[in-house]
């Protein structure tokens, strides 16, 4: 795992992602499979890393109903992450971007109706994520 310090996290592509929630948790995996220059590197929201970067950043350290992608010290949420990660990744999802068109106001509405009821609709997990050893060095902490 990387363990870097607060100046070096600046330049980074950073995604924070609530580690028990399998929708969370399976567009991370998503991430890591369409990110074949590796740019970004990840952190659960409850991990102490996370819990540093959401206070620095001054966003809440106890709701994890939000991804949140630090992208050179800039700290975006919701669906501006979610569309602005999808731009940086080699798939056809990459296009989804051209939606950060619509109203900011429109698009959070429908991602926060699927963050709301993400548990109820694709479960949770008892524990954070654990990376596979390959994969540790994409991970904050």
């Amino acid at each position: 795992m990387d363990t870097l310090n607060d100046k070096n996290l600046d330049n980074r592509h950073i995604v924070l992602f609530d580690g028990v929630c399998n929708l969370c948790n399976g567009a991370v995996q998503f991430i890591l499979n369409k990110d074949s220059q590796q740019k970004f590197k990840f952190a659960s929201l409850q991990s102490e890393i996370g819990q540093r970067l959401l206070k620095k950043h001054d966003l809440p350290t106890a709701t994890f109903d939000s991804f949140v992608y630090i992208k050179e010290g800039n700290v975006y949420q919701k669906s501006t992450a979610a569309l602005l990660i999808a731009k940086e990744l080699d798939s056809w999802l990459r296009f989804m971007h051209g939606f950060i068109v619509l109203p900011k106001s429109l698009r959070d509405f429908f991602y926060s109706i699927i963050a709301n009821n993400r548990y109820t609709l694709f479960g949770k997990k008892d524990v954070c994520m654990i990376p596979t050893p390959e994969l540790k060095k994409r991970f904050l902490g």
